[in-house]
C-alpha cells in the first residue's frame, strides 16, 4: 500500500471533504444515504455491470461506511483489524474453519 493511503488517511479524506455536511444532515439520514449506494451496488453486482462501474459502486458505499464511522466517532481501520486482524473472530483461522458467514449456519 502506498504511504498516505490507508483505511485511516482515506476516512480522513472523506472528513475534509463531507463531514461537515453529513454530520450535519445526521446519523439517520446519512444512514439512508449509505443503503441507497448498497442497493445500487447490489444492482450492479447482479446486473454483471461493468468493471467502471462497480468501481464507482464499491467507492462510494466505501466513502459512505467512512462518513458514518466519523459522524460516530469510530476509527473504521482500528476497529477493523480490531476484529478481523488475526484471522476469523470466532476461531482465528484464515481461512476461516468454524463455518460463520456459511449460508448453512
Amino acid at each position: 500500500m502506498a504511504e498516505g493511503r490507508s483505511i485511516a488517511d482515506f476516512q480522513r479524506r472523506i472528513e475534509a471533504i463531507y463531514f461537515d455536511k453529513d454530520s450535519a444532515r445526521g446519523l439517520a439520514a446519512s444512514t439512508l444515504w449509505l443503503v441507497e449506494e448498497v442497493g445500487e451496488l447490489v444492482r450492479a453486482l447482479r446486473r454483471g455491470s461493468d468493471r467502471a462501474n462497480l468501481e464507482e459502486e464499491f467507492s462510494d458505499v466505501f466513502a459512505w461506511l467512512a462518513s458514518l464511522a466519523s459522524i460516530s466517532g469510530v476509527e473504521l481501520e482500528q476497529v477493523a483489524w480490531n476484529k478481523y486482524g488475526r484471522g476469523c473472530p470466532r476461531c482465528a483461522s484464515t481461512p476461516c474453519t468454524c463455518g460463520v458467514g456459511d449460508t448453512n449456519n
